[in-house]
């Protein structure tokens, strides 16, 4: 069994192993497998080996902080203070940091060691980790199939015990999905939970940085490293952070759960559903009260979302330029030759396509009919969810309407692979907190389940999945080929 977070910290403290030791083990797990997976970018064995003697002397003198000696890996976006961090785009393949994005710093203070930075979809634009410049990532349960995106680089390391947990980010799904095709857990805290500063911007609404690890308990730890108030993000909640782990084993009695008609509709795989509908009877079984509710403007998420997200990275990416960073043409003729060229040569086509369209619905005579309107149907998305908390305590449903896919299926198919998020859009555009736990398989492969809570009940959502975790043992699965 793949040891996790809260293993490997219990561990530590008594002794069992040394920081050293286990970081070790990590790299030399990576270096065997991350050929097939394809889940690493950058590997920074010296700078883990020496956190990790850094942590053992500090374990040594009683002065071990939170995560003290867990090796963790990070989603090639947060800024890493002297190590490349890519985006997983070519215009940013010689880009070296000059400071640690917040979490990074937060991870520095908490003690815990940086394994590597991870592969993603460029930019973080996609559902399936295919969109990289260094090529697709693998699904450690089928090596033929997708990860899912865009953290799909951090979930697979997590599935493949390369790593006890991992960061990721979640702008429509890409923190849940990816944990739900993967078989692990994941969680998008409430926007403004975890500070975006040195986080690479995709769509600036709606980006949130969350944990993967195999358990809810684990979860509970890393967010609790990541989240808080950071005066450098003006998005940051200004907010006290709960306990995430001392709200763990309350129980789930009486608890109001409402399950969204919307989302157990025409669409989702009846294998899924029939997954999530075992997983929901043992959750009856605890005592939790189950009711049917309804989100109307479900259908209404992806084109909103898709105007939205384009709109804001249409403006985000306008600062790759070929200027004072990252990747630049050769011998540009003019200004205007050295901004063709340079952006034209370092962004893949997916990103591409999203500047265009985000460009065009900002455009002159169109921002009323396509962003302002998808502002209007984005408060319809969030008073839906107001009005159903206001009857139940927490929303639950699938996390994906299928299964991994095979990587290439839907290459030539972006409408299709955008309906992946369908269940985990919404929640971003609403400010949500949201997670994916392993419920089951079908055909082999991972299903995940999804659990929504109200703002800033992240406790909430811990809870109810350690709750289901205690009397199950999917998450503790690991693919036969990585044990």
């Amino acid at each position: 069994m793949a040891p996790g977070v809260a293993e490997i910290q219990r561990g530590l403290a008594a002794g069992k192993f040394s920081s050293v030791e286990i970081t070790q083990d990590y790299l030399a797990r990576i270096a065997q497998h991350n050929p097939a997976l394809n889940c690493f970018i950058s590997v920074t064995d010296e700078i883990a080996l020496e956190q990790a003697r850094r942590a053992d002397a500090a374990l040594a003198k009683g002065q071990a902080a939170a995560l003290t000696g867990v090796p963790l890996a990070h989603k090639d976006l947060f800024c890493t203070d002297g190590v490349k961090t890519s985006c997983a785009s070519r215009i940013l393949d010689n880009f070296i940091a000059p400071y640690d994005a917040s979490v990074i710093e937060n991870f520095k203070r908490d003690g815990a060691v940086m394994l590597g930075k991870t592969n993603m979809d460029e930019f973080a634009m996609g559902s399936s980790n295919e969109n990289s410049c260094y090529g697709a990532v693998a699904n450690p349960w089928n090596t033929e199939c997708v990860p899912g995106g865009s953290s799909g680089g951090s979930a697979a390391a997590v599935a493949a015990n390369l790593a006890p947990g991992a960061t990721g980010t979640d702008t429509g799904g890409s923190i849940r999905q990816p944990a739900a095709l993967c078989g692990i857990t994941g969680i998008k805290p409430t926007y403004g939970r975890v500070s975006r500063y040195g986080m690479i911007a995709y769509g600036s609404s709606l980006d949130q940085g969350g944990p993967f690890a195999r358990s809810a308990e684990d979860c509970a730890l890393l967010l609790q490293t990541m989240s808080g108030f950071d005066r450098r993000d003006s998005t940051s909640a200004e907010r006290a952070v709960p306990d995430f782990s001392g709200a763990l084993g309350e129980g789930v009695e009486g608890l109001k759960i409402g399950l969204p008609q919307e989302y157990f509709a025409d669409g989702l795989d009846g294998k899924i559903a029939a997954v999530i509908e075992t997983a929901i009877d043992e959750l009856r079984k605890l005592g939790a009260e189950v009711r049917d509710i309804s989100l109307p403007n479900t259908d209404l998420s992806i084109p909103t979302y898709y105007v939205i997200a384009m709109a804001e990275c249409s403006s985000n990416l306008s600062r790759f330029d070929g200027v004072r960073f990252g990747h630049r043409c050769d011998n540009p003729v003019d200004l205007e030759d050295l901004y063709k060229r340079s952006r034209g040569e370092g962004f893949g086509a997916e990103v591409k396509r999203r500047i265009m369209i985000g460009t065009y619905a900002l455009s002159a005579g169109y921002y009323d009919a396509y962003y302002l309107k998808a502002q209007q149907l984005r408060r319809l998305i969030k008073e839906d969810f107001q009005k159903a908390f206001d009857s139940v305590d927490l929303i639950l449903g699938p996390t994906t309407p299928e299964t991994a896919f095979k990587i290439g299926a839907k290459s030539n198919d972006p409408v299709s692979m955008y309906l992946q998020d369908i269940y985990t859009i919404s929640l971003n555009l609403a400010g949500l907190p949201g997670m994916s736990l392993p419920v089951g398989f079908v055909d082999g492969l991972p299903v995940g389940m999804q659990l929504i809570g109200n703002y800033f009940d992240e406790t909430g959502l811990l809870n109810t999945a350690h709750s289901y975790q205690q009397v199950s043992d999917w998450h503790l699965q690991i693919p036969e080929a990585f044990r």
